[in-house]
């Protein structure tokens, strides 16, 4: 009987796991509308303390965040916009300082008269450019052209809050009636590392979204004072790809630097761009980051850069959205799986 047990729940699984593979590509709005749900839930359960009912409380809780998306949409979009015009007009800047001084400097020290062919490069990519600026236009063509298309983008953006506020209205009929498929053996050990998945998931994905919200504006306020002309934007993708372990600081301090170098002429920006690195980093890892995020998930960051990569290139964006939530929930039952190992026969 166990026998056939386990094979029913394997054969479940699998199902299960097929089915999200081949449906993939239709489960993101309803992905990101489960995980909206899931990150407003306590917002909504601190309203119902004050009597409110549920239904208002998802409402109110709703319109708040209606609110600070249009102020961050009529406050940001502009500024945005701005330094990505600049960016684009800082970026043939830094190919000819990478030609006339970084180029150079490599040579002399390597000993040889040309690493790079840059007039090479900058041929093929006209070329190329031209190319790929007719399939672009194309592209945009046929976007134009194509309602459909636009028609499935704004069902999709308008199905993500519809999924999240009805996962919202009926949490604890969702949850009551999972609870009553459980087998009665196993449900009060599925329960609790239910709970522990929540407590883990819940503790990490507030957590994130604070210290990545705090590196955007850290850094962003930083590069700013220094005077980068693209100061925000760098602020915003660094705190973007800070979900990456070491990814955001490698990239965020080279790109800032040579950015620094370019605009200014001198390496005086570019020590201040190292300090205000090395003070971010100290903030970051003793102050904000245990004190935020801790050790969640209980992943070696290796492991996190692994989960990303494989779930990215397994299901795409799908992926990986999945990638850090299943991460920890595997983390959770490996540690369930350890203990009853140690607990075994076969252990001891």
């Amino acid at each position: 009987m166990t026998t056939w047990n386990t094979f029913f729940y394997l054969l479940i699984a699998i199902i299960l796991s097929v089915l999200c593979y081949l449906l993939a590509p239709i489960l993101t709005p309803f992905l990101l509308g489960a995980l909206l749900a899931y990150l407003v839930n306590p917002l909504v359960n601190q309203c119902m303390r004050l009597h409110i009912p549920r239904t208002l409380s998802v409402v109110i809780v709703f319109i708040f965040m209606f609110f600070i998306l249009f102020l961050l949409i009529i406050l940001l979009i502009p500024l945005i916009q701005s330094q990505i015009n600049t960016l684009i007009q800082v970026i043939p800047r830094i190919i000819d300082w990478l030609q006339q001084t970084l180029l150079p400097m490599a040579s002399n020290y390597f000993g040889k008269q040309e690493l790079i062919n840059v007039d090479v490069i900058k041929k093929t990519l006209g070329e190329h450019w031209t190319t790929a600026g007719s399939y672009v236009g194309v592209l945009l063509n046929t976007i134009i052209h194509s309602g459909f298309l636009i028609l499935e983008w704004t069902l999709n953006l308008i199905l993500i809050p519809v999924v999240a506020f009805y996962l919202l209205c009926d949490w604890k009929k969702l949850i009551e009636g999972i609870k009553s498929l459980l087998p009665k053996k196993m449900a009060p050990t599925v329960i609790n590392l239910t709970l522990q998945c929540n407590q883990v998931l819940g503790a990490f994905f507030r957590g994130q979204l604070l210290v990545m919200l705090f590196i955007a504006v850290f850094y962003s306020i930083g590069f700013t004072l220094i005077g980068l002309n693209i100061g925000i934007i760098l602020g915003i993708i660094l705190g973007i790809i800070s979900i990456v372990p070491y990814l955001g600081i490698v990239v965020g301090i080279t790109t800032a630097s040579i950015a620094a170098y370019v605009q200014f002429g001198s390496f005086t920006p570019v020590f201040m761009v190292w300090i205000l690195f090395a003070i971010g980093q100290v903030i970051e890892s003793f102050f904000v980051t245990p004190y935020l995020l801790g050790d969640r998930i209980g992943l070696h960051p290796v492991a996190v850069i692994f989960a990303i990569l494989a779930f990215g290139s397994l299901f795409g964006f799908f992926g990986v959205l999945l990638a850090l939530p299943v991460a920890a929930v595997i983390m959770v039952w490996l540690r369930f799986l350890i203990d009853r190992y140690h607990e075994s026969t076969l252990y001891k």
